[in-house]
């Protein structure tokens, strides 16, 4: 079922989107190398806390997964593409890493993520990472009044396929509100003009993960929640909630 937003709740859920995008800004400030993913997650733990947030990924057990998630973020490093676990590893120089981050607030939910290089960054690195905000921003473009959930999927596949990067099969955006999960579930590559109509007060979760080696296909850790390229080629991941107004997409999640 896909719920409509009023205003007041659009309001509400920039509140809690700007909690995430505080608690995403002082992981970036804080990874460095020999910090560990445990740290930054403790770190986003404090902004979520002291914000008077919880965290809808902690405790977090789709039907994919074999245990609850036991993090508030998703720290995904290198050929890491989403869903990683925090723990004990601490960053290298040169190490590519992605942070997904979620808050609710007052009963609405926000979530984020963003990809960023520690040290000294490899120029393909940064092509992938610049890649993968263009695919954000071209999908961000296309939720506007009138178009479909296969239009934002088209305009981010264009951006994904003219790089010769791959994104992983069935992995992509949703419906974000009361939940952090809702419908509709938004593909990362599809077809103009198909899909979910895109009507004002609808609020989506847009979150391109482009895998350098160009495949779509991936592996699953150990744990049931890490997704790894197969290739070991790296990745990056950056999403944002983002609102279809009237006025065109209203991104909730900046700071």
């Amino acid at each position: 079922m896909v719920e409509l937003k009023t205003d007041a709740a659009l309001d509400a859920m920039r509140e809690a989107g700007r909690v995430v995008a505080d608690a995403l800004a002082a992981v970036r400030e804080t990874a460095a190398v020999g910090v560990s993913l445990l740290e930054l997650d403790e770190v986003a733990r404090g902004v979520l806390t002291a914000a008077g947030a919880s965290s809808p990924f902690l405790g977090y057990r789709p039907s994919f997964a074999p245990v609850p998630f036991p993090a508030v973020i998703c720290a995904s490093v290198n050929d890491a593409v989403v869903h990683g676990i925090p723990d004990g590893y601490r960053l290298r120089d040169g190490d590519l890493v992605s942070i997904d981050c979620g808050a609710v607030l007052d009963g609405w939910a926000g979530d984020a993520a963003i990809s960023f290089t520690v040290g000294t960054a490899r120029p393909e690195d940064t092509a992938l990472i610049d890649a993968t905000q263009r695919a954000l921003d071209a999908g961000i473009a296309a939720a506007v009044v009138g178009n479909r959930t296969g239009d934002i999927s088209h305009a981010i596949g264009r951006v994904v396929r003219a790089g010769r990067y791959g994104t992983p099969e069935g992995f992509g955006g949703h419906g974000i509100g009361r939940r952090m999960h809702e419908d509709p579930h938004l593909a990362n590559t599809g077809r103009p003009g198909r899909g979910y109509p895109l009507r004002p007060g609808l609020v989506l979760a847009i979150e391109p993960m482009l895998t350098a080696g160009g495949r779509d296909d991936y592996d699953t850790d150990p744990d049931g929640w890490t997704l790894r390229t197969v290739d070991g080629s790296r990745a990056a991941h950056i999403e944002h909630t983002v609102a279809i107004t009237e006025d065109g997409p209203r991104v909730l999640t900046l700071p």
